[in-house]
């Protein structure tokens, strides 16, 4: 992570842009690899669609209840106004495909990646219309840029490890929803979940010790999109992902998230997400922990 952002500083990327698209693809790498694994194996189909629909949920309850609970995060108006609402969208988009054949296609796929596409391309114009802007001197501030070969040396190792720990992840779980007698769908909305979003709950939880509100929100709601459009797409790609039982209620769930975010943000003059907001996210997410358990 800090070699991917480091490099990214060389450019003069801005805070908020690292956070949405370096950061949040770094933190996201661990789903990318979960799922391809999963995806290739018809048995663990189900690993694959639990994984993002679980990351983004823990993403969206948890990590940015606990990022609230250290410090408040405020927002940018270009995450209100385009990212945020994208981040929503994701689940809905989703249901759509699950209503139609009941599982996510290859068409679906192709059609989230080429949404991701377009988000990618309009990330890379704000990138540079912000690039020369004053807002590229704090970046140069902001942070300790790494020597070139070393931080394309992190960048590759940290691939080369994601890749075996994704299989190991994969085997794991299925291995315990076996031994306990219990869906892959259930490990795959917790244990797995929870695991792969591990890195944006520590990028974010610094990102905020920091006082860098651009980077912790950026990190959970870039994750999200990256998780869905992304992610999911290119495993879709690989292999049709049939839904699961219950599929419905968690993708429900996941925006209802995002729908809070985007509310608290809107219903205060500092466009932040405050303390109790955090706390109440925690309580929404551990009900439907219950619940679901």
């Amino acid at each position: 992570m800090d070699g991917a952002v480091s490099i990214a500083k060389r450019f003069k990327v801005p805070d908020l842009v690292i956070g949405l698209t370096i950061v949040a693809f770094g933190t996201s790498a661990p789903e990318l690899v979960v799922n391809l694994v999963a995806a290739i194996n018809p048995s663990t189909t189900d690993l694959a669609l639990t994984n993002i629909i679980g990351s983004n949920t823990i993403n969206t309850f948890v990590i940015i209840g606990v990022t609230a609970l250290v410090f408040p995060i405020k927002s940018q108006m270009s995450s209100r106004k385009f990212e945020i609402p994208l981040s929503l969208a994701a689940p809905l988009l989703l249901l759509l495909p699950v209503f139609l054949h009941d599982k996510v296609s290859r068409t679906d796929g192709i059609v989230l990646l080429i949404i991701f596409s377009c988000f990618m391309f309009i990330v890379a114009r704000k990138t540079l219309k912000t690039r020369n802007s004053n807002q590229s001197e704090e970046i140069e501030n902001t942070g300790k840029v790494i020597k070139k070969w070393l931080s394309f040396l992190m960048v590759a190792g940290g691939l080369m490890l994601l890749t075996v720990g994704g299989k190991i992840i994969v085997n794991s779980a299925t291995a315990i929803a076996e031994s306990l007698g219990i869906s892959q769908a259930i490990i795959g909305l917790t244990i797995v979940a929870l695991g792969t979003s591990l890195p944006e709950l520590a990028t974010s939880v610094v990102a905020a010790f920091k006082k860098n509100s651009d980077i912790a929100l950026g990190n959970v709601i870039g994750s999200n999109i990256f998780n869905v459009f992304f992610v999911l797409g290119i495993s879709a790609t690989v292999r049709p992902l049939p839904a699961y039982h219950n599929i419905v209620a968690d993708l429900s769930i996941a925006a209802l998230g995002s729908l809070f975010v985007f509310i608290f943000v809107l219903t205060n003059k500092k466009y932040e997400i405050k303390r109790w907001e955090g706390f109440m996210l925690l309580c929404i997410y551990f009900a439907y922990l219950t619940w679901m358990i």
